[in-house]
């Protein structure tokens, strides 16, 4: 088959459907990745004032539901939705979209399952458009297909022609959880709104234990397993775990009201849970031309603390330690968050970050310069009871300046930061934290950073041997498969040419 072209006869790209498994590993946890179809609702294009998500039953399989009541999709919209790097959403009344790279569906649906089915109703418009990675496989599909159908207000038309493209509407009643037009009917009537958008994933992802990546069992609430956290240390955040108390502080300034397994998200801003709160503080990078604004307070909970970091409303980075918080022994800003939005960084493809440029070095520099300032300051104040703890052996203002503060040299190469935040051993922070460690503590320390520095890169390894292995498994059970067909296919002959034999032999007796 010869591959499309231009007008002027050059070959075209294609999208392999391999590339919607890919496209999804670039979330590396199931909640940004639910946070991107969160965002699709919350975005002035659909502008939805609630969002409903869920865990539902259909036909004995488990799916992952979210519905909300924004202005829905026509037919085109959903057709761009469906499709790779389109997006035109522009600010709406001052509300500026979340949405910029035309990718968080596709990334965020195919992160928590293999298929996903969408139907909406807008103001003149009823339709349904289906991205199934089970489906192009059954097809053996070379580009990525989307069913899209289109269905006209039951007044205007009755009976079977009321869809539209009966070719589509095959393959999502042959390939998608509804095999009947009644049950697709049904669906879109669960839609209550005068309209809005339903998306049903189904197939969702499993743990190699068989069970779902995501917790169901916990009543009005979805989250990630237990044993997929490292619940010794007692400094991760609930928001790590808990989808509820992620969407609590998805957005700075909510706007929105997100439902999860039926009951309201108490969603406040951020700065609203804080204690000795100071607004004074604000940065002037060079790329715009007005300050931002930085909030610093004390955390209720002081083992959780860091830098909020929101783009656009939206948050990009939770807890982010800078500075004098990096390091083990100084506990002066220990509890201490600060919020600010950095609307003039770029963030990753994933919106878990911001790309290592140095506008963003330079303002990590700048807040940890500001935190160590403000957490001086309340420390300082003998009016104020600031809940921090004194330590034998704490550093200077000048043993803190004499480091980056962002943890990386002058050069931006990444330095080894000198603490057990980043998933040190628990033995190195109980060595680090002696009044007068010895040379042969920080020797002993040393050595136990290299061996977990080595395990740590032997469990990579090992984790990408055994991805090579799965590979080679499903493309080894795809052959296996072809070859069984093809055998039934010779077989099938073989019997049509003996069948075909003995009539022959039968006549020639005759």
């Amino acid at each position: 088959m010869a591959a499309a072209q231009t007008e002027r006869g050059i070959p075209l790209s294609t999208i392999s459907p391999k590339y919607l498994h890919t496209n999804s590993t670039s979330h590396t946890g199931p909640f940004s990745a639910i946070a991107e179809l969160i965002d699709n609702a919350y975005d002035p294009d659909v502008d939805a004032e609630q969002i409903w998500i869920d865990k539902t039953q259909i036909k004995d399989m488990e799916c992952l539901t979210f519905r909300d009541n924004g202005n829905g999709l026509s037919c085109d919209l959903m057709h761009q939705m469906l499709s790779f790097g389109h997006s035109d959403k522009t600010a709406v009344n001052g509300k500026h979209p979340i949405g910029m790279y035309g990718n968080g569906f596709k990334s965020g649906s195919m992160r928590l399952g293999q298929d996903a089915i969408v139907l909406s109703k807008s103001k003149n418009d009823q339709c349904v458009g289906m991205l199934s990675q089970t489906y192009l496989r059954k097809i053996r599909a070379k580009q990525i297909a989307v069913p899209i159908i289109s269905i006209k207000k039951p007044e205007e038309k009755h009976g079977r022609e009321m869809w539209e493209n009966r070719a589509s509407l095959r393959d999502i009643l042959e390939h998608s959880p509804f095999n009947t037009e009644e049950e697709l009917l049904t669906e879109l009537r669960a839609i209550e709104s005068t309209s809005g958008t339903k998306i049903i994933i189904w197939n969702l992802r499993r743990t190699s234990e068989g069970n779902t990546e995501l917790d169901f069992t916990t009543e009005n609430d979805i989250r990630i397993p237990c044993n997929d956290l490292d619940n010794s240390d007692t400094s991760v955040p609930d928001s790590n775990s808990s989808l509820r108390a992620y969407c609590s502080i998805l957005y700075l300034r909510p706007s929105m009201q997100i439902n999860i397994r039926g009951q309201k998200v108490q969603a406040q801003p951020i700065s609203e849970s804080l204690e000795y709160i100071n607004t004074s503080y604000s940065y002037k990078p060079d790329v715009v031309k007005r300050k931002i604004p930085i909030t610093f307070g004390y955390n209720k909970s002081r083992e959780k603390y860091g830098l909020m970091m929101y783009h656009k409303n939206r948050l990009i980075k939770a807890y982010h330690r800078v500075g004098c918080q990096l390091k083990a022994k100084n506990w002066i800003s220990v509890g201490v968050i600060g919020v600010i939005e950095c609307n003039y960084l770029t963030p990753t493809h994933n919106k878990q970050d911001f790309g290592e440029t140095n506008t963003y070095r330079n303002t990590i520099k700048s807040v940890a310069t500001k935190l160590r300032d403000y957490s001086g300051k309340r420390r300082n104040n003998p009016s104020d009871i600031v809940p921090i703890e004194e330590t034998v052996d704490e550093r200077t203002d000048d043993d803190d300046e004499s480091e980056e503060t962002s943890g990386e040299g002058a050069s931006g190469t990444k330095r080894l930061r000198r603490n057990c935040d980043e998933g040190e051993p628990e033995m190195h922070m109980s060595l680090r934290s002696s009044a007068a460690p010895t040379r042969e503590n920080v020797e002993r320390a040393r050595k136990v950073l290299e061996a977990f520095r080595i395990l740590t890169q032997k469990e990579q390894e090992l984790v990408a041997h055994i991805e090579n292995l799965n590979s080679k498994v499903e493309q080894l059970e795809r052959e296996n498969a072809s070859i069984s067909k093809e055998f039934e296919q010779k077989k099938a002959q073989v019997t049509e040419l003996t069948n075909w034999k003995k009539e022959m032999q039968a006549h020639c007796n005759k």
